[in-house]
Formats: C-alpha cells, sequence, structure tokens
C-alpha cells in the first residue's frame, strides 16, 4: 500500500474518531500551529493529530516551534545569532490550545526505540496497518500503540469557536466538491 497523508487521516477520521468527536479538519492551523487533523471532542477540547509517513519526517516534527515557548527577549534576553536563539527554547509538553496530541504513521515506520525522538512524553501514538481481510471501509486498520496523556490546563474552546471550526470544515468539503467537479470537466 502506498501510504499517503490524506489516507491516514481519512482512515483515522472513519475509525479512530468516527463517532466520539463533533468535528474533524485536515491541514489546520487555528490553534496558531499547524495541525495534519485537528479534532474537537464533543466536550470542546482540541486533539492534534500529526501524520508522519517517514522517520525522518517523524524525527524532524521535534524541533518545530510548536514544540517550544515563543522567545521573550524579556526573559531570555537579547541573542547574537539564531542558533543561540534556539539554544534557549523552552519546550513544551503540550502544542499550544492542545488537550492530547497524537502521531499517527504507518506500522512498518515506529520501532520501540523512536520513542525517544518524541518532542513529549505526553504524546501518543497510534500506528496503521493495511486490511488485508476487507473489513473497514478506508483498507485500514487503526490501533493505538500509546495513549496521548490529556493536558489538565488545556481550556475549552468556546462554543463559537467550535461553531468556526465546523464552518471551515464545511467550506473545506465545498472546495474539494469544486477540485473533483475540475478533475471530471478536465478528463
Amino acid at each position: 500500500m502506498k501510504w499517503t497523508e490524506r489516507k491516514i487521516a481519512a482512515s483515522l477520521a472513519r475509525q479512530v474518531f468516527e463517532r466520539k468527536h463533533l468535528v474533524l479538519v485536515p491541514n489546520c492551523t487555528w490553534t496558531g500551529d499547524e495541525c495534519d487533523l485537528l479534532v474537537v471532542t464533543r466536550d470542546l477540547r482540541i486533539i492534534d493529530v500529526e501524520v508522519k509517513i517517514s522517520r525522518a519526517d517523524f524525527k524532524a516534527d521535534a524541533k518545530k516551534d510548536k514544540w517550544f515557548q515563543n522567545w521573550d527577549w524579556r526573559l531570555d534576553g537579547p541573542f547574537r545569532s539564531y542558533e543561540e536563539r534556539d539554544e534557549r527554547r523552552r519546550p513544551l509538553m503540550w502544542p499550544r490550545k492542545v488537550w492530547k496530541h497524537y502521531y499517527a504513521m504507518p506500522k512498518e515506520i515506529w520501532k520501540p526505540e523512536l520513542a525517544e525522538f518524541l518532542p513529549s512524553s505526553t504524546s501518543g501514538v497510534i500506528l496503521l496497518t493495511e486490511d488485508k481481510h476487507g473489513s473497514t471501509r478506508s483498507g485500514v486498520i487503526a490501533q493505538v500503540q500509546r495513549r496521548a496523556t490529556p493536558c489538565r490546563d488545556a481550556d475549552r474552546i468556546s462554543p463559537s469557536d467550535a461553531v468556526d471550526i465546523s464552518r471551515l470544515a464545511s467550506l473545506r468539503m465545498w472546495d474539494a466538491f469544486d477540485k473533483l467537479d475540475n478533475m471530471k470537466e478536465a478528463a
């Protein structure tokens, strides 16, 4: 099977998050950082899922700004270079506004020793395998390898925020329909 970010996200939407959540939005920056899949739970909490299709992509994720407290000149003082600034960055346990954080990837990528490359010990891991028996709609089986630890300090989003996120999901759906129609017209 050729793994793609879209195939993995669709499998998660249909299996892991299907009945337990209000809305899912792919490639969303609502939290201020990019989420491959932003999930809003029924109790208005945010789950951020990062989809990885290679070990190198997974290892590089720990360097993203979402895992560090923003640099503050009042607290950190001046710096001479960006390398010096990066050395002073303070790591975060969870991305901003996020209640739970997961990595999702094909099972063949994951090895237990990769846990040391997780940017936070609170992140969960979801592994996906091809469904060779046809028991799922998506042709993929998703299993939680490691449960995410919830951030007790993460605020619930407001109902109006949930409506805004739902509106974004709806607009994305219509954009996808337009793209499909354009592809059919071009064929």
